[in-house]
This record gives structure tokens, sequence and C-alpha cells, in this order.
């Protein structure tokens, strides 16, 4: 019998996919107007890599203190003081003109919007059933990619008509939008309830499997940030790529993004109710893919690069959605935003370094080595899961019954 469900039964989800959309807008503004931002301001590539350091330092702490407090205090009032942080600071951006005070607005918005991937998480563990949360995840966190791909078509004409600083009191004005509308959808119950599952132990910060996953969330989406802060200075600067031209073909590359989430999303949930979900396997075919991002610095085609670069957000999306999925089963609920913390943090303690790296190497137009270390770090991450993931814990134990009750997600 199928379960029955109330006609806002994925509301919450929707919620969180317009969260993490929003963040997006708000930290992609910044990367979709950097050529202009950094001809007028006299801004050097590698202090925009610091600035995006200071972003992802910020990111870094948020992401597991935000997560704590959601799983301690609840997603309802966790969600409307970070959200206003994190509006309040990207109207700021509009009134710098420094790389000392962009990155103290980055740093800013960082900290609030480390709560986005950890409400995500809570939220599709907290209202779903076990065989539909990587769904719930992909739905929760594709907002990010619908973001990215948003951002240069519709940011890019608000700061044509308005100038860059027009473009940042839009994000603003879209975050008072969501709050308003989070005021509705947070008297759902079901985000009151506190639901507990024990099919694992306590996360432990220092347990080699937890380690394991952070590094294949991390260098597995090392892509991401490379591609959505890095690759409009190459396609400006190596193959004159206007600013306008831009604002026309940077949605392509996160539209991998946003395919892969929901192709791996529905692909784990599928092999996780026959109990053949093996990560390992998962880990191996996105790293491949991964690798044809490194052709991307030898292409002279903007169309060829462009598709390269779809390609790798695709795989990077499903290192992101296949990790996050195989580690939450094997914890409790109660945890979820926690974990969900650890991955985003230590994604974006990794762009924490690698940001100035790659802003130094393209200030030297060296994109072969720029894009060659892009690609080579999925690699990396998925054989650092195999290597810290005991072979017991990476095995599925068989498949996963379906509830009958909506009670019981």
């Amino acid at each position: 019998m199928a379960p029955m469900r109330s006609r806002g039964y994925w509301s919450p989800i929707a919620a969180m996919m317009l969260l993490s959309f929003l963040s997006y807008v708000d930290r992609n503004t910044l990367a979709i107007l950097s050529q202009t931002i950094l001809r007028e301001t006299g801004i050097t590539a590698e202090s925009y890599g610091w600035m995006i350091s200071a972003f992802s330092a910020a990111y870094l702490v948020g992401n597991p203190l935000w997560g704590r407090a959601l799983d301690r205090f609840g997603l309802r009032v966790g969600l409307v003081v970070s959200v206003a942080l994190w509006t309040l600071a990207s109207v700021a951006h509009a009134f710098v003109v420094t790389a000392a005070g962009f990155a103290i607005a980055r740093a800013a918005l960082g900290f609030g919007e480390g709560a986005t991937f950890p409400a995500g998480l809570r939220t599709s563990t907290q209202t779903l059933r076990p065989d539909e949360r990587g769904r719930g995840v992909a739905i929760a966190y594709s907002g990010a990619s619908l973001g990215a791909i948003a951002t240069p078509l519709v940011v890019t004409p608000i700061a044509l008509r308005w100038g860059w600083r027009g473009a940042f009191f839009f994000t603003g004005a879209l975050g008072a939008v969501w709050l308003v509308l989070w005021a509705g959808v947070s008297t759902d119950s079901r985000l009151s309830i506190r639901k507990s599952e024990p099919v694992g132990p306590r996360p432990r910060l220092g347990a080699l499997p937890i380690w394991g996953f952070m590094a294949a969330y991390a260098l597995g989406g090392v892509p991401l940030g490379f591609v959505l802060y890095d690759a409009p200075i190459h396609l400006g600067r190596a193959l004159r790529c206007s600013q306008a031209t831009l604002g026309h073909v940077l949605w392509i590359p996160p539209l991998g993004w946003e395919v892969g989430y929901f192709f791996w999303g529905w692909l784990i949930d599928r092999a996780t109710r026959r109990g053949d979900a093996s990560a390992d396997r998962f880990f191996s075919v996105l790293s491949l893919l991964a690798l044809t991002l490194a052709a991307a610095a030898y292409v002279h085609s903007p169309a060829a690069v462009l598709a390269l670069l779809f390609v790798a957000m695709f795989a990077s999306a499903g290192f992101v959605i296949v990790s996050l999925t195989e580690t939450t089963r094997r914890h409790s609920v109660e945890h979820g935003a926690y974990l969900a913390g650890l991955g985003a943090g230590s994604w974006s303690g990794l762009m924490m370094i690698a940001m100035p790296m790659f802003g130094h190497l393209l200030d030297r137009a060296d994109y072969g080595a720029s894009y060659a270390i892009a690609a080579v770090c999925p690699l990396v991450g998925g054989l650092a899961w195999r290597g810290l993931t005991p072979t017991r814990t990476r095995r599925r134990p068989g498949p996963v019954a379906t509830p009958t009750r909506r009670e019981a997600p």
C-alpha cells in the first residue's frame, strides 16, 4: 500500500531548494561580475582569490556551527537568523571598493550561508522516508545549481543597466522575499518534531569514515568551485569573451550540476532500494568523468570549453550526493545537519586554500596547471573514501523496506 501524503508533503524540501538557490545567487553574483569589478576597482585575480578565501574560511566555520545549532534548536528560528545575516552581508558588497572591504563582506556572507546545506539535509531526513532522501537531498541542494544557472541570466542585465552595485541590492531583495515565504512554510508540524532513527553511531570528527566522507565531498566538489569562480576569468582573458557574452553562456556549466544532482540522487535511491548501492563504484565512474576537465585549457572554442565544464559539474554533483546519502544513512536523523555541515565545511576549507593558488595561476595565464589540478581532485577524493572507510562499512546490508505509514519517514 502506497504511503498517504498531504498536499504539502514536499513543501519544506521546496523551501530548501529556494534557500540554496538564494545562497548561490548571492555568492555567485561576485563571480559573474568579477571581470567588471576587477577592472573598475583595480583588484588583481590573486587578491580576488583571497576574497573568495575569506568567504570560504567563514563558511568553513559556519557550516558545523549552524549544523549543531539547527540540530539542537530547530530549523524555524535558525534559518531566520542566518538568512537575515547573509542578506545584509550581500547588500554590503555594494558599498565597498577595496579587496579588504570585499573580503569582510564575503566573510559575513559565508558565515550566514553556512546554514544552507545543513538545513537542506536536516529537512530531508526529518520529513522524508529513507528511500526518498537521496532525491530529497538532490532537490534541496539543486537550488544551488539553479542559482548558478540563473545568476548570469538575471544579474548581468541588472548590472549592465544599473551597475554592479545594483546587482547586490537585487540579491538583498531576494533574501527578504524568502524570509516572508519561510514564515508560512515553517509552520509545517514535521519541522518541529525531532525524530530518532538508530541506524548508526553519533558522528565523531576523529573517526576515519568521517574523514573519508569529508575528503570525498571536498575533493569531489573542487570542480564546482573552480568552474564557478575561475572559469569566467579564463573565458574572459584567454578566449576574449565579453561580460555580455559571459552573461549569455555561463548558465550552461551549472546546468550539468543541476542535472547531476537529480540523476545521481535518483540512481543512489534506486540502488539503495535494491540493496546494491556501492559508493566505490559510483566514485570510480565520477572520477573518470571529472578528469575530462583537464582538456578545457587546451581547447580554443568557447562552446567546447563550456561542454567540458558541464561534464565536470555533472560529475562533482554526483560526489556530493553519493557521499552525503551513504554517510547519513549510517547515522541518526538527529545528527543530519551536523554531517551536512562537516561536508560543506570541508569543501569550503579546501576552497579557502585552493582559490588563491588558482588565482595566482590565472594571473600567470597558466591555465593548463589550474585545470589539471581541478580535474584530479575528485579522483583523489574517491581514493580517500576507499582508503578511510572500512569495507564492512561501505558494503550495503540489503534492500531498504519502504514504510507504508506517512508518519514514519
